[in-house]
């Protein structure tokens, strides 16, 4: 007889029961977090009635997404969904405070469309990360519906003038006058603009936020710092603020540009040119394109500020679109043609030792380091690595270093003459200090360069070397500045050296005193010497615009960049050029590479018309998408990027 057996039970685990609809508006629209590139949708769920009252334009939520749970932005709220089928619900409301408003998620969408981006990849630059603990400890009754108000505002607009993309605006590029601090500038053009309604003051680092913001000491009620660098409760909770009701100046890095700011009046992009505008990860969007588009959408008025308009800017003023404003200035110039191997040409010395007598001298070097280039002395041939790399040499005293592998050559020789006497070329800032102390003994040097940058000196007599971006500030200005071997900032091989060098220069010249000198050491023949001395930069600006009209480079096209693997370059490229053949690509379309880069990589610019490039946008982003599809490695796209 069989035994018998205890009963074994079954376990199961009972799906929760659904949470109760909303009556009305029933149903949202949510931007959602895949982490898959080609699901870059809009994905319709519904609204339980106990989230009624908080799940508005701009909430971030939390959403069943798969077999997992994501992050999400609704962008409407409908009483119908727009496809049919069973629908989820939110699972949570992950904030109360809208994180987001219809403008600021219109802008998003056009700057993912012109970046051939996910949209996400743009949010997770313009909206900071939630942090629970000041939601918990923020003021709601002092904040806003952003989301109605902003909505409430762009309909009286348009209802005044007509669609606000079809309005024209004329904005404006302020040339930074020389002398007078430029953060002391645009802070009396941002008071000014505060007549209107809130001012927004976009600068290319942290360094220049502090030094504006130390201007506004007395207006802090008003003001609102906004960096990417900021702790992450500090710039959430700035980001927050931006919402609430009154005019403010908010002063911010290049993320900032997309803030949903109340009663947003005003755009400033402090030093337009700079580098430090232009995103760093992908899709790699700038300030100056951003700040168009919004002002295009949302009819704020745009203020470039720098020393030298970007080519882009000066296509702007050209075509009427931007207007030029400058100041009428002269400054106290002498140019000085380079004597062949020495720092400082013979003519010069009397010139810097009348400054000594008055004040500090600032020495603009071009590079840091100590010698960045080793030559051998009798044959002139370059001193270079087994592994092929350049020598270099650190310091006075340190022997040869290669810049790939690091080795070091203590008893060095050439390997074309077996001489060892070494020659130094492309003289770094270290060695400069030295050169220049031994000219004029007696007086305190400071070096303000790589990872010692000096914010600010005292205004007596002393050698300052410093290298571009790091000039230290000092009250009254320079009794003299001298731009070493001016040329060097002009040789670089990229498109924007010209653009580049004229910043430097301007801005580093604009540190005088009222009574200092500028001491160029560069050919009188270059039109950079009345360009600084009339403080005039448009007769340049004008002839590099066409110079690249004539050959048919950016501004006057549209480009991109495609970093793509090297084993898929040339069947990439060979698929561009089959789809410009078909009609896919636009004809405007010019394909130059694939040309090989670090890393295993590969790459391909992309040149069209202007008026082309919306359309070459859209097939960048469905080449992504079926990328994305077929699960191969995305590539990396740059619209418009800072260096070719």
């Amino acid at each position: 007889m069989a035994s018998s057996r205890l009963f074994r039970l079954k376990a199961e685990v009972a799906s929760a029961p659904s949470p109760l609809q909303a009556v009305s508006l029933s149903y949202v629209r949510v931007r959602v977090d895949t982490g898959i590139f080609h699901l870059d949708g809009l994905y319709d769920y519904i609204v339980p009635e106990k989230f009624t009252k908080t799940a508005a334009i701009g909430i971030r939520v939390q959403v069943p997404f798969g077999n997992r749970e994501v992050e999400g932005i609704i962008v409407e709220r409908t009483a119908r969904p727009d496809r049919a089928g069973t629908l989820k619900f939110i699972t949570k409301v992950l904030s109360p405070y809208p994180i987001a408003t219809p403008s600021s998620l219109e802008l998003i969408d056009h700057i993912a469309i012109a970046y051939a981006c996910n949209p996400w990849d743009v949010i997770r630059s313009a909206i900071p990360p939630r942090v629970a603990s000041v939601d918990k400890k923020f003021d709601l009754s002092q904040s806003i519906n952003a989301s109605e108000s902003v909505k409430e505002k762009i309909v009286e607009i348009r209802n005044q003038s007509g669609q606000i993309g079809q309005r024209t605006h004329i904005h404006s590029f302020i040339q930074i006058a020389p002398i007078t601090p430029a953060y002391e500038q645009v802070a009396v053009i941002a008071r000014q603009g505060l007549d209107l309604g809130s001012v927004l003051i976009v600068a290319p680092d942290d360094k220049d936020v502090d030094q504006i913001l130390s201007y506004f000491r007395d207006d802090k009620d008003v003001v609102l710092k906004l960096t990417s660098s900021m702790p992450r409760e500090e710039r959430y909770e700035s980001f927050l603020q931006c919402q609430r009701p009154g005019k403010k100046i908010v002063v911010g890095t290049r993320s900032s540009i997309f803030a949903p700011i109340h009663d947003l009046s005003t755009i400033i992009v402090f030093k337009e040119s700079s580098p430090g505008h232009y995103e760093i990860r992908s899709p790699g969007w700038n300030s100056r394109s951003v700040a168009l588009k919004r002002a295009q959408l949302q009819g704020q008025d745009i203020i470039f500020m720098g020393y030298s308009p970007s080519v882009e800017v000066g296509f702007l003023i050209d075509t009427g679109e931007v207007a030029f404003k400058s100041h009428a200035s002269q400054l106290n110039v002498a140019s000085f043609t380079p004597d062949s191997g020495t720092l400082l040409p013979g003519r010069i010395f009397p010139e810097i030792r009348s400054a000594l007598k008055k004040g500090p001298v600032l020495f603009l070097a071009a590079r840091k380091g100590y010698g960045n280039a080793l030559l051998c002395s009798h044959c002139r041939n370059i001193a270079t690595c087994p592994c092929g790399g350049r020598l270099q040499v650190a310091s006075k005293l340190s022997p040869p270093t290669c810049v790939h592998c690091g080795a070091s050559f203590d008893d060095w020789k050439c390997k074309y003459c077996n001489r060892s006497t070494q020659y130094l070329v492309g003289r770094g800032i270290e060695r400069a200090s030295e050169e220049i102390s031994r000219a004029f003994p007696g007086y305190p040097v400071v070096i303000s360069a790589g990872e010692m940058i000096k914010e600010k000196i005292e205004n007596k007599p002393s050698l300052v070397l410093s290298t571009p971006g790091a000039q230290p500030e000092v009250t009254g200005g320079y009794a003299a500045v001298v731009v070493l071997d001016a040329m060097r900032l002009f040789s670089h091989a990229d498109l924007r050296s010209q653009e580049r060098a004229r910043e430097i220069i301007l801005e580093t010249c604009a540190r005088l005193s009222s009574h200092g000198k500028a001491l160029l050491v560069i050919d009188p023949a270059h039109p950079i010497v009345p360009a600084v001395t009339r403080w005039n930069v448009a007769p340049l600006m004008k002839r590099e615009l066409a110079e690249r009209l004539e050959i048919k480079l950016p501004p006057f096209v549209s480009s991109a960049v495609l970093l793509v693997p090297e084993k898929e370059s040339s069947a990439i490229s060979t698929g561009l050029r089959k789809a410009l053949k078909e009609g896919r690509l636009p004809e405007s379309l010019q394909i130059f590479g694939p040309t090989p880069v670090v890393k295993d990589q590969a790459k391909l610019v992309l040149y069209t018309s202007i008026s082309d490039s919306r359309k070459l946008h859209s097939f960048l982003l469905e080449f992504q998408k079926k990328r994305s599809i077929a699960k191969k490695d995305l590539i990396t796209i740059r619209v418009e990027p800072y260096s070719l």
